[in-house]
């Protein structure tokens, strides 16, 4: 798969047009006690896999929020925006992306992967606090 994802701490791969590991720039995460996040929740993998496809077309911000308003299940009025959400106000599996993942901004896109009780999440961070 070519997005940058971590599903399930599984992979750390490039996003098609994001920034990865092996980029020069630095994308460590800066630490933080919440962060603004968007996400599209699909009950099935292979809706969320059709999700992820639209968004590879043009990788950024407002793909993200357009393919979210089609695709996601929770949300998708708002483009998929949960806000600000401080630690341990999210499913665990899906909060250890969150906080992992760098700055969405534009054209650089990072998004991030979980399964949940509630279904698969592809997750994208616009800020942090």
């Amino acid at each position: 798969m070519g997005a940058k994802k971590k599903a399930d701490n599984k992979s750390k791969d490039k996003d098609a047009g994001g920034k990865g590991k092996d980029d020069k720039k630095d994308t460590k995460v800066k630490g933080a006690q919440a962060v603004i996040v968007r996400h599209i929740l699909c009950e099935k993998h292979a809706k969320k896999e059709e999700a992820l496809a639209q968004i590879r077309e043009s990788p950024t911000l407002d793909k993200f929020i357009a393919v979210a308003r089609v695709y996601s299940e929770d949300k998708a009025k708002q483009g998929g925006l949960l806000g600000l959400q401080r630690k341990g106000a999210l499913a665990p599996e899906f909060e250890e992306v969150a906080f992992s993942l760098p700055d969405s901004k534009g054209s650089d896109l990072y998004i991030g992967e979980a399964k949940t009780s509630f279904g698969y999440h592809l997750i994208v961070v616009e800020g942090r606090k």
